[in-house]
């Protein structure tokens, strides 16, 4: 694919439909150039005609937009002890989406190799034809290198990226990717075209992950391991965290955090919902916990404004750094909406520099659980439109 037939199908993605004229202006390419180009990427089924738009007088100009059936993007989302799968049309749009498929990954090709032959499952069971699949993107948690194909946290040898080995098993291009940075993309990019060029995203789940989209594009750093927000070394609670360090944010805001501080008031007699879970198994989980939030558990609902007083710290300190102008907080423990909310927004007002957070926008994610298994479907269709020729 040349640049300009590239150029053409960005505009698409990031606009929408557009007219000869439009494509004309934004690449400063002759009228006649632009015709030929889009007569072409028509012929190859990526373009099609949309129509006419409305002017203020004269003729009305016919539009040109993506074709949503010119194939399907997979997006699986590996979480802890389950998946999920969204399959997007090449407009962009989703098309399905299931969620909570239980399946326990571990770092061996067989396990692969049978996640795999469940996705393909999922996928013939959607009346999606794989024959029409384009490009599969996965994300995982831990750090993952998408360029090399590697993931440090499911690790199988140096000679055997996980890419190739779910590439082999589904028969079509793949692309890896860290959880928190798909969700990132997927907010970014699948709400239609935020007007933002630098946004933020909180991955606020069992652990505690961050993406970046700075100048309008998804940044990864020198190394491909960007966005470590969870391991930044703010707090002084001699707290070892499970990357080794001690005081690192992640062990005060995050759900594993959150179990432990539940954990540890019921052992000092607070009363809770949570009390006879705990007495009866020893342990709680944080779904029990995120579901005592929703039921307006007293102990529960102290415990996420603990978290987000925690990572409302963390917040104006990036804020101050990257001055950005969203903040999208996403994850498991958003289901605490207002009590997670309220803490954080005061930590930013209090602790932030007024000048720099004054425009910046705090919100939750609006894809929820869906956000990552989203920007894996897109990021996989960013990837296709690079390396078609």
């Amino acid at each position: 694919m040349t640049a300009a037939q590239k150029g053409i199908i960005d505009l698409c993605i990031k606009n929408g439909d557009c007219s000869i004229a439009d494509f004309s202006k934004e690449l400063s390419l002759s009228v006649p150039t632009v015709t030929k180009i889009v007569s072409d990427l028509i012929a190859a089924g990526y373009l099609q005609e949309k129509g006419k738009v409305g002017t203020s007088g004269g003729r009305r100009p016919t539009t040109f937009g993506l074709n949503p059936d010119a194939g399907y993007f997979i997006g699986i989302d590996v979480a802890r002890q389950h998946f999920h799968i969204a399959i997007a049309d090449f407009g962009g749009q989703v098309k399905f989406f299931t969620q909570d498929i239980e399946f326990v990954l571990e770092a061996s090709a067989e396990s692969f190799r049978t996640m795999s032959r469940k996705i393909k499952e999922v996928v013939n069971s959607s009346d999606i034809p794989w024959s029409k699949v384009l490009g599969v993107g996965i994300s995982l948690t831990g750090r993952v290198n998408p360029e090399k194909g590697f993931s440090l946290s499911y690790f199988v040898s140096d000679d055997i990226p996980l890419k190739d080995i779910f590439q082999r098993e589904l028969g079509a291009p793949v692309t890896i990717e860290n959880d928190s940075r798909a969700m990132t993309y997927g907010e970014y990019m699948g709400l239609g075209r935020i007007s933002e060029p630098d946004m933020l995203f909180i991955n606020l789940s069992w652990g505690l992950g961050m993406g970046m989209i700075l100048d309008g594009k998804l940044y990864y750093g020198k190394s491909g391991f960007s966005g470590e927000f969870g391991h930044f070394p703010l707090l002084d609670n001699n707290v070892m965290c499970r990357c080794g360090k001690i005081g690192c944010i992640e062990t005060g805001a995050s759900g594993s955090a959150l179990t432990k501080w539940i954990v540890k008031r019921l052992q000092e007699g607070r009363r809770s919902s949570l009390s006879h879970i705990y007495k009866e198994n020893g342990e709680i989980t944080l779904q029990n916990v995120l579901d005592a939030v929703e039921d307006e558990d007293v102990l529960a609902i102290e415990g996420i404004g603990v978290v987000g007083e925690t990572l409302g710290r963390g917040i104006a300190g990036l804020i101050n750094i990257f001055n950005p102008g969203l903040v999208v907080i996403g994850g498991r423990l958003i289901v605490g909406r207002d009590y997670l909310m309220l803490p954080i927004r005061t930590a930013v007002n209090k602790l932030s520099l007024s000048k720099v957070s004054a425009d910046t926008t705090i919100r939750f994610s609006k894809l929820g659980r869906s956000a990552a298994a989203i920007g894996d479907c897109l990021l996989a269709r960013s990837k296709f439109l690079e390396q078609i020729s």
